[in-house]
């Protein structure tokens, strides 16, 4: 049964096991709704797949949804937060789903001051995991996958859910011929508090209202 009174988040699926684990944990009180995350770059099926999940989700929890994407989830323009505007929503202070991870607010910037590094949590490897699985579905060879990762250093793992050992397994299996630089242990801290700033946020614009 739906609590009516919770926030719902309206999340990409890329980072559904960070946010069930803070569920489960008692540390996050939400009801979740979840968009794929295999639509990842496809910026039309993303907003595509999005509107009905929110007008859906506005229609059973009014006042109490929050938007679970970052800036550039749907391009560079500020897509997102005018869809967040138009639907009347409070969406989270982050650029997109690895910024949130990092702590929103840009901090992603901050630590790729370069863009030449790929930060992979569980959830975006299991994306460049269905990639891989998409592509060679296609006909194409594993060149094509090293092609997505043209320009980048390296990759620096952010072990959120406590298995560094497992997502180190996959991502070298990947076989995309680039390094693992560095392995992170943040946890799920980060998203819980980006999530919460955005729920005081929205409780105090109803309230205003």
């Amino acid at each position: 049964m739906k609590n009516k009174s919770k926030p719902c988040l309206v999340a990409c699926s890329v980072l559904r096991e960070e946010i069930k684990q803070l569920i489960d944990q008692g540390e996050l009180d939400a009801e979740t709704i979840y968009v794929s995350k295999y639509f990842h770059v496809d910026y039309a099926q993303i907003e595509k797949n999005l509107r009905p999940v929110l007008k859906r989700a506005i229609g059973q929890y009014p006042g109490n949804v929050i938007l679970v994407y970052g800036d550039l989830c749907l391009g560079m323009n500020n897509e997102m937060k005018k869809l967040a505007e138009e639907y009347g929503v409070v969406k989270i202070d982050a650029l997109n789903c690895i910024d949130c991870q990092l702590g929103g607010k840009g901090k992603s910037s901050q630590a790729d001051p370069h863009q030449d590094l790929i930060f992979l949590t569980p959830g975006m490897t299991d994306f460049f995991k269905h990639a891989k699985e998409t592509i060679r579905k296609e006909g194409y060879g594993e060149d094509a996958l090293k092609q997505l990762f043209k320009g980048i250093r390296g990759f620096v793992l952010l072990d959120t859910l406590g298995n560094a050992a497992r997502l180190k397994t996959e991502v070298e299996e990947l076989n995309t011929g680039l390094k693992i630089l560095e392995t992170r242990k943040i946890g799920c801290e980060n998203v819980k508090n980006v999530i919460k700033e955005a729920i005081t946020k929205s409780k105090a614009q109803a309230n205003y209202s």
